[in-house]
Order: C-alpha cells, then structure tokens, then sequence
C-alpha cells in the first residue's frame, strides 16, 4: 500500500521526533510518504524538516511563515491537496506512536467510499470509552515505556475485529475528501473541524470502519490543547488559546447543524435534521441575544438597533456567517419567511428548562412529526414546512455563511 500520512505541526518537534521514529520502524512493507506542515514554530522544527527532506525520500514539508497560526483546520487541507503524492492519505497527529501492523490492518479493511480508524491506547488523561483502550505507557517521549506497549499489542487479542465509528488516525481517500471541499475553515484553527467534516462524511454515504487489529499510542492533545511549550500550563490543563477556539467553534457548529455535536458510543456521528428555523424574542437582552442566536437561521428581537449593532460587531470576528443577515429588529407582526416560527418572550423564559428544548429543537421538530401550532414549556411553536437541509451541508462552500 502506498499512504501519505497528513502531520500539521506547531511547536511540537520533540513529540514530531518520536512519532516520525515510530513509523519508519514500524510500517512494514509499505510505502509511506510522511508529509508535515510547520505552522510557524519557533522550536526548531522547520530546521528539523529540512534535514529529514535531504535524508528521506519520502518525506516532504511545508511552511507557514505568515506569523500567525493557520491551524489544522487549514493545514491538513493544504497537506493533502498539494503536498501529499498518494491516493490514500490519513490524518495522524504528532504525537503517535504508530504500532507494527497498523497499516497491515487498514490496508485490509479500506475498500471503496470506506474510512478506517486505527485502534487509540492512551495514558489516563481523559475518560474511558468503549472506542479506545486506556493502558500508561507513558505520558512524554522520554518517559515512553516502547518495551512494555510492544509487549502488550503481541499479546493482546482484540475483543472486536471491527466497530463502526470515525476518529484520529483515519485513512481515507483523497478523491472522498476532495469530492465534499475537505476541512471547514469555519473553525480554524482547530476544534470541530473534525466533527463537522465526520457528519459530511456519512451523508455522503462513505462508511467508517474500525480496526481493533491495528493500534496508535496516543499521549493525546500535544498539538496545541495541553501543549506545555505551546501556552498550556501542564499536561492535565488546556491551552487558554484552545479554550476560547474551541467555544467559537462549538457556536459556528451549531450554526452550521443546529444542534452540539452527536454520535454513538463507537464515535459513529448521529446527524438530527437541519431545520430553517426561525426566532422571534421579547424582552430581549443582549445576554439572551448572544444565547440563542446561535441556535436557529434569523432572530428578530425587540433589542434597540444599538444594541443588536453592538452584538454583530463583537461576535462577527468570531464566525464567517454574516450577522447582519440573521440578526434583525421586530417591527410588528411579519409574515415569517422561515419554516418554523418559535416565540419567546424572555419575561418568562426558563434558561433550564426552555434553553433545553431550544437545544434539542431539531429531535422535538422531527417527533412531532405533523404541521401546526403547539406550546412547550412557554416557547410557542408554529411548524409550516419539515423539509430539511442537512444535506445542503455535505460540500464545504462559503456561500452558506452569507445566507
């Protein structure tokens, strides 16, 4: 088989160092094109890729020399649309060790329209779940406990041969990736591009695979979130940058779907609905604005325009949708141009109980199953039109965000 491996890298050479060791000792007979993408380090890694281009004929990297981050979201995509030579790529973080017979394993599971996930065995920084296994080798490259982990992939036998879900590593092929416009920059740098470009994926009708017989060691969010020469405190604390990333980029996905991220205990998406919905709100304030804006396609509230104004200046720089083209002022009793109308009046709005229905609009829409008026809790809902839009989403196109 031959594979490009897609490798973004920040300020991580140490982890890039162990993980680029790991593959060339252990990919077996296939070929294996290492591509990297430096995105403005300053540890020395671009001097370090340019040793290992004049030592190693198959390995090839980029730079970002702008003086900001681009992130992953942007530069896998970079990676493998113009760097990477080889039809099947997979997405591989810098700190993975990958385990002999890990390609052995994809390489018999990746059929046509397939993507496969290889195996995680992490040290205990996160919670246990039925798609990874949770067993210390160690926590840093010079703690790494190689022997023992060996040790324990030969004498391991798989409880599954394969499960159904998507997460990193996965190896799939360039024309899928190519054919849906690859990563979202909608969250650039970092954070739900995956869960977004996952969701694509299953519309698109391609299956996730997982194989039990193929393994990464993953010391896990070395790229930027718990990088501790990267703006991370220690290894058990996120980056502060990564902290406010990620809740922009949770508020762009619930724009996009309509609902947080979803999936199944195997880490398969499950996709609600995509529904054009549309706010009306009294009382408002700027705090409920900034809550519920998020959640349906156009809002109209009875804000002052200073105030609405003052949101869309403060909130646009974080989303590429266009606010001034969702959020609006009430004047009167408009015909709704929406699908489904919910009112709110925020006298006497429950932010628990009524913030959870909003939540989940998309599931109680999709029960109700019928068209009509009806009150939950004290949103009022009118329901003129089920069709839905998800699959308006499975190719990435920016002129959904000026909609």
């Amino acid at each position: 088989m031959k594979i490009s491996l897609i490798q973004p890298s920040r300020n991580n050479l140490k982890y890039l160092k162990w993980s680029y060791d790991s593959i060339r000792k252990n990919q077996g007979n296939h070929i294996v094109e290492i591509c990297v993408a430096d995105d403005d380090s300053s540890d020395g890694t671009w001097e370090w890729c340019q040793e290992r281009m004049a030592a190693d004929k198959h390995f090839s990297a980029i730079r970002n020399e702008s003086g900001k981050r681009l992130g992953h979201t942007i530069l896998y995509d970079q990676l493998v649309n113009e760097v990477a030579s080889h039809d099947i790529c997979m997405i591989y973080h810098a700190d993975m060790y990958l385990c002999p017979g890990a390609l052995d394993a994809i390489e018999d599971e990746l059929k046509e329209k397939t993507i496969v996930s290889l195996t995680r065995i992490e040290p205990p920084l996160h919670p246990d779940g039925p798609e990874k296994i949770l067993k210390d080798f160690g926590v840093e490259p010079e703690e790494f406990n190689e022997h023992g982990l060996l040790e324990f992939i030969n004498s391991r036998v798989p409880a599954n041969d394969t499960t159904e879900g998507i997460f990193a590593p996965w190896a799939f092929w360039k024309r899928d990736f190519q054919k849906i416009g690859g990563h979202d920059p909608l969250y650039a740098p970092q954070s739900k591009e995956d869960s977004d470009i996952f969701n694509r994926f299953h519309l698109n009708g391609i299956k996730f695979i997982q194989t039990w017989h193929g393994c990464v060691y993953h010391m896990t969010c070395r790229g930027s979130r718990r990088n501790t020469h990267d703006g991370a405190p220690n290894i058990q604390t996120n980056n502060p940058e990564w902290e406010a990333q990620n809740i922009r980029s949770t508020r762009n996905f619930i724009r996009k779907w309509g609902h947080f991220v979803k999936h199944d205990r195997y880490m398969k998406p499950i996709i609600p609905p995509k529904y054009n919905i549309e706010f009306r709100v009294f009382n408002c304030t700027l705090n409920a604005l900034a809550q519920l804006e998020p959640w349906c396609s156009i809002i109209y509230t009875d804000l002052p325009e200073s105030d609405r104004q003052r949101y869309i200046k403060q909130e646009q720089v974080n989303t590429r949708f266009k606010l001034s083209n969702r959020v609006y002022g009430l004047m009167g009793e408009l015909a709704s141009e929406a699908d489904i109308l919910v009112r709110i009046d925020c006298n006497n709005f429950d932010w628990q109980r009524d913030f959870y229905y909003i939540q989940h609009m998309s599931e109680i829409i999709n029960d109700s199953g019928e068209q009509g008026t009806f009150d939950l809790g004290n949103l009022r809902i009118t329901i003129e039109d089920m069709s839905t839009y998800e699959s308006d989403l499975i190719v990435c196109e920016s002129n959904i965000y000026s909609k």
